[in-house]
């Protein structure tokens, strides 16, 4: 059966140019970022993928919550506790927050990217900016809970809903790959923060590694094939080129 694949937006920010994009110019007009959890449904099985952040972090970054990620999940009629599958894409603020609010999910997580947020590059004050500190601790606590479930590479989580490494932004960032009704539909996170980048070769400012990056856009292309979709992580547009979920404002069905 094939799987549903909702973009439920949380929360969004006004950046300046050289805050969305390498070498871009401060005094170019500002541009938007939307921020997105994305639930997936087959039917038997429902996937969360990503957590999003809560208004205190929200605040501390200047990004403007539109509604918790536990509760946009309800206006579709999941609630927190029935989450038994998590995958997190990476470890960052807007990516990894709120994980004690699914108290019964167990989080899919590379290990180069645990290895990442809690290793030596986090010496760095420019690599550990994107971590919360207290998302980082959470997620630490829950591998001694036995709730976190370490892959290395690419794996099939289940059919017809495949998961690849990509790194780049962050050392261990993985995308999906949902078989959709009508096409292969590529969950890229932040592998492709907007869809226009991978066509340009736009790299946003924040990364581990700058050319596991763009090795990162011929990746997801290769992943899409002729006829897949590419969802990228941050694009406003998202909201305007697919349809509105049961005319649900913020929440769009992918196909």
């Amino acid at each position: 059966m094939p799987w549903e694949i909702l973009a439920l937006r949380y929360a969004t920010a006004e950046l300046r140019r050289d805050h969305l994009v390498l070498d871009g110019d401060p005094h170019d007009r500002m541009g938007r970022l939307d921020y997105f959890v994305w639930l997936l449904r087959d039917g038997r099985r429902t996937v969360l993928v990503d957590t999003g952040f809560d208004a205190e972090e929200g605040g501390r970054r200047d990004r403007h919550l539109l509604r918790h990620p536990a509760e946009a999940l309800e206006r579709v009629g999941v609630r927190a506790d029935d989450i038994e599958d998590v995958v997190l894409t990476h470890l960052h603020f807007d990516h990894a927050g709120n994980l004690d609010a699914f108290p019964n999910a167990r989080f899919h997580l590379q290990d180069r990217e645990m290895s990442f947020a809690t290793g030596r590059c986090m010496c760095h004050a420019r690599m550990r900016r994107p971590f919360s500190i207290e998302h980082v601790v959470k997620a630490v606590r829950l591998v001694y809970d036995e709730r976190v479930v370490f892959h290395e590479g690419d794996y099939t989580l289940f059919p017809g809903l495949d998961v690849h490494l990509i790194g780049g932004h962050s050392m261990g960032l993985q995308v999906l790959v949902a078989a959709g009704p009508m096409r292969p539909v590529v969950v890229a996170s932040d592998a492709a923060h907007l869809g226009a980048f991978v066509a340009a070769k736009d790299v946003f400012p924040v990364f581990g590694d700058y050319a596991e990056v763009l090795e990162g856009y011929r990746r997801l292309q290769e992943l899409a094939g002729p006829e897949g979709v590419i969802l990228p992580g941050h694009d406003p547009q998202v909201l305007t080129e697919w349809p509105l979920y049961a005319g649900l404002e913020d929440i769009v069905t992918v196909a």
